[in-house]
């Protein structure tokens, strides 16, 4: 039995009526921006522990780097407590035998995906590799609250999936009540979701800056293209040729030069906000950096519109976020200053073209762009303030 319950709040405390025991919600807790007609829900805290963390999760794919994100993170949180991980290859092996550097968790061991019993477990993030994840999730109780980092269930279009992933979509009706989880944009959909396709590292950082200005009609659809740079951490722990050090170092190296496969994803985000068909040139670029992320976007404004029209728009538009910041005029955001955290930072800046404006969005790629922006996701499926267990500020240097 599911261990979430939902309770009335009165002032952002629930009351329990055995022993009369009050709970107070983190929201007093944590700095969490107030939202209309926005619920609440509280969990029971086991009566057997005080330690004990109320709400289950399982993990699959525990051993790429997007789980170790997770389970990072979860350190931190006061409700999410990892009770299953999964990692076929790594059936048997403990998750620090695995990930060192999270020995002092006290974590199960990874056992087969054939092998987890998920009736033990309240949601699940799965952190499969692209093309693993459709099988197995249409294959889940329907009662789990689920976030998929993979790309599996990004692309409505089951032809589209299919043509740029090169195989057949194998859970086509599950696929129809996917929520797209790019969260500043659609917390009202994801409120109400079972299941939530996590955004790719890419088109967050893309969707994020273009999405206001589309929809306000201060940019054209046409001629916008976008220079995307990421750490190396985004390509996966697999064993590549490609990613070896005396491959990466001193140099950089372009990759999916018109065929990335996350070109549909970022078009069918700002196609929707748009209400209208936006295309665009996307170059990605492998850096040798470990984590971090850079899309510097070229865009062509409206006929009247000015730079600074593009720059209220993004500062109003994201003033109340907590994840988003727009810097002050002038500033240009840096990887560094948002590695290890689930923060973008944002500018705009006038190009020596007329017409025409640049636009810098950087993110951590594992955190905002993978794991942290799962559980924002998660935290609003499972009525808690978005902002639980992600505070931390950026790591730097």
């Amino acid at each position: 039995m599911s261990n979430v319950s939902t309770f009335s709040s009165i002032q952002g405390c629930c009351w329990f009526k055995d022993g009369e025991r009050k709970i107070q919600v983190a929201a007093d807790k944590q700095r969490v921006k107030k939202r209309p007609s926005s619920s609440m829900s509280c969990f029971r805290v086991s009566a057997n522990s005080s330690s004990e963390k109320d709400i289950r999760i399982g993990l699959l794919g525990a051993s790429g780097y997007t789980g170790a994100e997770i389970v990072r993170l979860l350190a931190n949180h006061p409700h999410f407590g990892v009770t299953l991980m999964t990692a076929d290859r790594k059936a048997g092996q403990s998750m620090d035998s695995v990930f060192p550097h999270l020995t002092a968790q006290k974590l199960p061991r990874l056992i087969s995906v054939k092998d987890a019993d998920f009736s033990s477990v309240d949601a699940v993030f799965c952190c499969l590799p692209h093309g693993t994840t459709q099988d197995i999730i249409k294959g889940l109780p329907t009662a789990l609250k689920i976030v998929d980092l993979s790309a599996d269930f990004r692309l409505r279009d089951i032809s589209e999936y299919e043509e740029w992933y090169g195989q057949p979509h194998k859970a086509v009706e599950l696929q129809k009540e996917v929520v797209y989880g790019l969260t500043e944009l659609l917390r009202d959909d994801i409120k109400k979701a079972r299941l939530v396709a996590n955004p790719g590292c890419y088109p967050t950082s893309v969707q994020l800056p273009l999405v206001p200005l589309l929809k306000a009609n201060l940019i054209k659809h046409e001629n916008i293209i976008i220079d995307a740079k990421s750490g190396v951490s985004g390509a996966g722990r697999g064993a590549k040729e490609a990613n070896l050090y005396s491959e990466i170092a001193e140099g950089i190296s372009s990759y999916g030069v018109t065929r990335h496969r996350h070109v549909p994803e970022i078009e069918q985000g700002l196609s929707d906000f748009a209400q209208s068909k936006v295309t665009v040139s996307f170059t990605p670029h492998l850096m040798p950096m470990i984590r971090g992320m850079q899309s510097t976007i070229y865009v062509e404004m409206a006929p009247g519109v000015r730079t600074e029209d593009l720059y209220q728009q993004l500062k109003s538009f994201y003033e109340e976020e907590e994840f988003v910041k727009v810097l002050e005029e002038g500033v240009v955001p840096r990887t560094h200053n948002v590695r290890g955290s689930n923060y973008c930072f944002m500018n705009v800046f006038p190009d020596r073209i007329p017409g025409r404006a640049i636009i810098i969005s950087v993110i951590d790629n594992l955190v905002k762009g993978a794991s942290g922006q799962a559980l924002q996701n998660l935290n609003i499926m499972l009525g808690l303030p978005e902002t639980t267990g992600l505070l931390h500020q950026p790591v730097f240097p």
